[in-house]
């Protein structure tokens, strides 16, 4: 039992999935456009519509596909998505001269089964407001403004939101969601880590059968719970191999291997592939292409090293959720590409291997509820993030060995200061400590003064973050003292850098890596 989710080009359409996965309910999200095939094919028991950019009076506005309202199940509009179905139904949208933006105050008047009486703080965001209901519809709430806030047609279980009750901002905005999902399509919370690897287990079982896989890792939670899953499954079939590309930080080759080893088992094979990936980087300096070179570089280090495991036909990856979603391109997804990561949109076309991903829809907090219940150690589960291109997408500019082993001594002292403070902490991180932390290298050189004589040398960002799901996270708010500590202690320490910065930029408008 699931929901599915229409997205109609909010930036908020992710969180509407967030929220449900938080209360057990399995949903996808789909661009508004795609086949009713697809969307039908996961047993939808109601729909969720999105918010949006357009305006439905548009002559290009998306629309709502017939087949969502002929399927006779419940249906919730959010901002856009209550519009459109004002429109199709036979109510009329304007172009509001008062526009709400931001926390606004509506009151709900109507006894129903979403939302709860009373006057309610909630997060608004649009131009356009509903001038008339549809035929059947009665309000349910009205803005501060007087503008319709919620709407509702309980014989045909069809409600709309002007709101948005995936934005934490919107207080009691997670009980409208369940009471959507459990009280009106009557979904039971049965997406559990236990449900989820029970069915990940069948699934690679049938899909594999008495083949052989190769499973890439890098120490990381993605990969380690992608393994060990699929471990689980097949045993023996997997083989891992742990490829060192020369873009790893400072130390870590050792700590992946011994923990792997121990978790994995003697299957694990090291390949030293760091000249490999070096020499293909050389020169490259745009984002874009690094992080292709790289997928590819990858995949032709397996591709070399699979007639030494029995060919292997398959290979597995940690992709999760959200690199799924920043990797989209705009003709398979409403959502641009933000950018491609090196095992989602880097990977070569023919390659020999075909692909098991059983984290694909997964959100990282789902991944290490996953990685516990499969009985991996605390300290790999909640194992800081790390990119998948390594530090050649902290390295900005020209990668070569000499700007690489600055970035991983400044990176060094900066995350020894952090867990010193005990300021780094992956599990319960608040605005003060930091649930990612890195140093970045900038493709500028700034001048300084040291001994009395002038310098002309790198440039280190230092930046921490603060998240529960990294889909967004604020800037973390270090003390003062850490990081004139941690500055000095670079400057210091590191040849060749004299000068460091502090990211305070909250994602969005950025992301937390710098490319």
């Amino acid at each position: 039992m699931s929901v599915a989710i229409l997205d109609f080009g909010s930036q908020y359409s992710q969180l509407i999935t967030r929220r449900l996965r938080e209360l057990q309910v399995y949903c996808e999200m789909f661009p508004w456009d795609a086949s009713h095939e697809k969307i039908l094919s996961i047993n939808p028991k109601g729909f969720i519509l999105s918010g949006g950019p357009a305006s439905v009076y548009d002559h290009d506005a998306p629309t709502l596909p017939e087949f969502i309202l002929e399927s006779g199940l419940p249906v919730l509009g959010v901002c856009y998505g209550m519009q459109l179905l004002v429109h199709t139904l036979g109510g009329k949208v304007a172009a509001s001269e008062t526009r709400e933006y931001g926390l606004t105050r509506v009151t709900v008047s109507g006894e129903n089964r979403l939302l709860a009486l009373g006057e309610h703080a909630v997060w608004m965001s649009h131009g356009d407001i509903v001038g008339e209901l549809p035929p059947g519809f009665s309000e349910l709430a009205l803005s501060q403004n007087g503008i319709f806030a919620a709407m509702r047609d309980g014989e045909r279980g069809i409600y709309g939101l002007q709101f948005h009750p995936e934005v934490r901002h919107t207080i009691g905005g997670k009980e409208i969601l369940r009471n959507f999902v459990h009280g009106i399509c009557h979904i039971q919370p049965t997406w559990t880590p236990e449900k989820i690897i029970e069915d990940q287990v069948e699934a690679i079982r049938e899909e594999v059968g008495e083949k052989q896989v190769l499973v890439a890792v890098s120490g990381g939670v993605d990969s380690s719970v992608a393994a060990t899953l699929v471990h689980r499954a097949i045993g023996s079939q997997l083989h891992a191999l742990f490829v060192d590309n020369g873009l790893l930080r400072k130390g870590e080759r050792g700590q992946v291997e011994r923990a792997l080893k121990k978790h994995l088992g003697k299957d694990l094979q090291v390949v030293d592939a760091s000249t490999q990936f070096l020499s293909a980087l050389e020169g490259v300096s745009d984002p874009e292409k690094k992080r292709h070179i790289i997928g590819e570089t990858f995949i032709r280090v397996f591709e070399t090293h699979a007639d030494t495991i029995q060919h292997p036909e398959f290979l597995v990856q940690g992709t999760i959720y959200p690199d799924v979603v920043e990797s989209s391109a705009p003709d398979r997804s409403k959502a641009q590409r933000i950018k491609s990561h090196h095992n989602v949109g880097g990977l070569p076309e023919g390659m020999q291997f075909a692909l098991i991903e059983p984290l694909r829809y997964l959100f990282k907090d789902e991944v290490r509820a996953v990685g516990e219940a499969l009985g991996l150690p605390s300290s790999l589960v909640w194992r800081q993030p790390f990119p998948g291109p390594g530090l050649a997408v902290r390295c900005l500019g020209a990668v070569n060995q000499q700007r690489l082993d600055t970035l991983r001594d400044a990176d060094m002292i900066f995350r020894e200061e952090l867990i010193n403070a005990q300021l780094l902490n992956q599990r319960d991180n608040t605005s003060q400590t930091a649930a990612q932390a890195f140093a970045v290298i900038l493709p500028v050189q700034s001048v300084g003064v040291m001994g009395d004589q002038r310098t002309y040398q790198e440039v280190i960002a230092l930046r921490a973050v603060s998240s529960d799901d990294f889909m967004t996270a604020d800037w973390t708010r270090l003390p003062d003292e850490l990081l004139a500590r941690t500055a000095t202690r670079i400057i210091n320490e590191v040849p060749g850098v004299n000068r460091v910065v502090y990211d305070i930029t909250s994602k969005p408008p950025a992301t937390i890596e710098w490319e």
